[in-house]
């Protein structure tokens, strides 16, 4: 290994253009993976493939100028932006640095309150994303939440966070009483090597701070759970993005 080592040393993959680098780097995995049994192989390059997804995400972020590059790619904020009219008030839960809440106001004209746990955040958001029809609140929607009533609330890319989802979204539906929900969450069966991670025990999830991630089947149970129905739903870019409203009696 020293010989190998020395050949992907920091300096000698900086002299070289992207696709030499990634030539010798994959030749190195391959010679591991050679090396081992099908499943060690595997499990290091299962786990390679995860360090290497964190490690895409951030250069996505800093080639957006901050902003992840999935916002244009996927464009999911059409999504949101075309389930909210004019006039209605938003309740965008965990906002994050408020792309998709200055879009809801922007495109949409709709008055929204944007709350996510990290001031930090927030702070990107107002600099980045400030809006006169949207306020930022820094607090933990589980527990602080804003009072009132909000015709529509956001969930992008938030419930798989949470511990008690059901009762989460009980309790939100009690205290805002909206009359749709928009839901963007990650999908299980996004790819086969999910269950693959899953089955060799290995992180699976996209974040460590998932606490799930869904079936189309495993979704339509939390939310006929909690007492709600899709009335719209699609399955795009490996997620699930749907529209609730309140199941009928």
């Amino acid at each position: 290994m020293p010989g190998l080592q020395q050949n992907v040393s920091l300096e000698v993959l900086a002299g070289l253009g992207p696709a030499e680098a990634a030539d010798r780097l994959e030749a190195i995995a391959a010679a591991y993976a050679e090396a081992h049994t099908p499943e060690q192989a595997l499990r290091f390059l299962l786990d390679l493939d995860a360090r290497l997804y964190a490690i895409q995400g951030r250069a996505a972020v800093a080639y957006g100028n901050g902003l992840h590059t999935k916002h244009r790619h996927t464009r999911y904020h059409d999504f949101f932006v075309g389930r909210v009219r004019a006039g209605e008030s938003v309740l965008d839960i965990g906002c994050g640095h408020g792309a998709l809440a200055f879009d809801l106001a922007d495109r949409a004209g709709a008055i929204v309150t944007a709350i996510d746990l990290h001031e930090a955040n927030l702070r990107v958001a107002r600099a980045r994303h400030a809006h006169a029809n949207v306020t930022y609140v820094c607090g933990d929607a589980t527990r602080d939440l804003p009072a009132g009533h909000y015709d529509v609330v956001v969930l992008s890319n938030v419930l798989e966070h949470i511990d008690d989802r059901i009762g989460f979204l009980r309790e939100v539906d009690r205290a805002a009483g909206p009359s749709r929900w928009l839901i963007r969450v990650p999908s299980f069966e996004r790819d086969w090597r999910v269950p693959l991670k899953k089955e060799l025990g290995l992180p699976w999830r996209l974040d460590r701070t998932h606490r799930t991630e869904y079936t189309l089947e495993s979704f339509a149970e939390e939310v006929h759970a909690a007492g709600f129905m899709a009335v719209h739903q699609e399955c795009r870019w490996g997620e699930i993005w749907s529209e609730l409203t309140r199941a009928k009696a």
